[in-house]
């Protein structure tokens, strides 16, 4: 361990500052300090490493030749502090132009897109660099994992079951929605299908760790029902979900904003359900703190606070 008579940096940038001005006052000029703030904190250096560094006359004070070996040890380190200070500002910049953000899949494809187009369009109007942004898609265990890992600065998920060990907000609502293939007799049903009714029934499904799939059994649980039946087919993508659904497989429950399109089409028809609101948070997720960490990952989450609606989402209150 260093001794405690090695200066601070500051000291000794005071010190190569008399030294290559010539004198207490240019010192003080250059550094903004009265004369009397350098002469006070030259003796406070002096008390500090044990011998006298100044010689003081009427006529002004010069550096002792003990002060001039110090002087000149004094500028290796302070060159070396500056290379220090340099290579801690490039991080900090590199890391303020790239981002990695993790999401899972219904954010990733109908709702990152938009605030990152935001996020960019916002950067450039105050001059700043656009930021990289590397964007891992997964379902929302996974995306809990990365966030948790450090591997991403923020993510962002749909799963009730909320991480105790990471900090969270509800940035916007997502509506579910329970949608048959046009040939399913539900689809000509004149009456609500039954949260019982769905329970009991074999879905297509995402899988375990989804959070369309967690959001669905957590309402239904939620709402009472008991004995969930079983998928009838378990898949690892939103796309193959509604293939499976369209092809008149099972019925099951998606995002809206997943199905806009194939309802728009008729390929797949939307049946109400009664007793159960199906809807679900979009949470944003992060490590430590009350907010998301300063920069691009808090404009990030506050962008998707703010997102205008017609996107299929209400913004949370």
């Amino acid at each position: 361990m260093l001794s405690p008579r090695i200066p601070e940096l500051s000291a000794l940038e005071m010190l190569a500052a008399v030294h290559d001005l010539g004198s207490l006052s240019a010192a003080g000029k250059y550094l903004g300090l009265s004369q009397q703030a350098v002469s006070s904190r030259m003796r406070s250096l002096e008390s500090q490493i044990g011998f006298v560094l100044l010689t003081r006359t009427p006529r002004g004070s010069t550096l002792t030749e003990s002060g001039e070996l110090v002087a000149g040890w004094a500028a290796e380190v302070l060159a070396a502090g500056e290379r220090l200070d340099a290579g801690i500002a490039s991080l900090r910049s590199d890391t303020a132009r790239q981002l990695k953000v993790a999401a899972s899949q219904t954010i990733a494809e109908h709702l990152l897109p938009l605030w990152l187009v935001a996020l960019r369009r916002q950067q450039e109007s105050l001059g700043l660099v656009p930021t990289v942004v590397e964007l891992a898609v997964n379902n929302s265990e996974a995306t809990v994992a990365l966030v948790r890992s450090g591997q991403a600065a923020i993510g962002f998920i749909e799963s009730p079951h909320l991480p105790p060990d990471l900090s969270t907000a509800a940035v916007q609502d997502d509506d579910l929605v329970l949608v048959v293939a046009p040939g399913h007799p539900w689809a000509r049903r004149r009456t609500p299908v039954t949260a019982g009714e769905l329970a009991a029934t074999a879905l297509v499904t995402r899988e375990h760790g989804s959070g369309t799939r967690d959001a669905l059994e957590h309402l239904l649980t939620t709402a009472g029902t008991a004995n969930l039946a079983e998928p009838l087919v378990e898949l690892s993508t939103t796309a193959a979900v509604r293939s499976a659904i369209a092809a008149g497989t099972a019925p099951g429950v998606l995002s809206a904003l997943a199905v806009r399109d194939d309802l728009a089409l008729h390929r797949l028809v939307a049946v109400p359900v009664r007793g159960l609101p199906l809807r679900r948070a979009v949470t944003a997720i992060w490590q430590t703190g009350p907010t998301p960490p300063p920069g691009p990952p808090r404009d990030l989450a506050a962008i998707a606070a703010k997102a205008a609606s017609g996107t299929g989402t209400r913004p949370k209150t």
